[in-house]
């Protein structure tokens, strides 16, 4: 199997991690269909911080809190086993990975800094 460069980058990375191992099994038996489901579900935790970051809703808020369970959550139940320790990890790469910044930040501008400090607060 030819892996794109970015898929090189993943597997260089974190290959010899449990969460990638656990990521690789579960998702080599995804269809078309799961693939679509797991970004809609996603996209409703993105598009959730989004209206909240638009709607001036404190991190330290309940609302914020639910929106990090759901982050991980929809980690844990199409990728890996997300630990609150890996989800503070993503969010240190949602501010200093250029892709990902650009990701949350192309929705609001500061959007990345307000999910990455949200898991920060939440993520316990």
């Amino acid at each position: 199997m030819h892996m794109t460069g970015f898929e090189e980058e993943v597997a260089e990375r974190w290959g010899d991690t449990h969460q990638y191992r656990q990521s690789n099994e579960r998702t080599s038996k995804y269809s078309h269909a799961d693939f679509a489901a797991a970004k809609i579900d996603q996209e409703a935790v993105t598009e959730g911080f989004a209206m909240a970051f638009g709607n001036r809703v404190g991190i330290k808020s309940a609302e914020v809190a639910q929106l990090v369970k759901a982050h991980r959550d929809a980690i844990s139940k199409w990728f890996y086993e997300c630990t609150p320790e890996m989800q503070r990890n993503l969010a240190t790469m949602y501010v200093s990975d250029d892709r990902f910044k650009a990701y949350y930040d192309s929705r609001a501008r500061g959007l990345a800094r307000y999910v990455h400090d949200a898991i920060l607060v939440h993520s316990q």
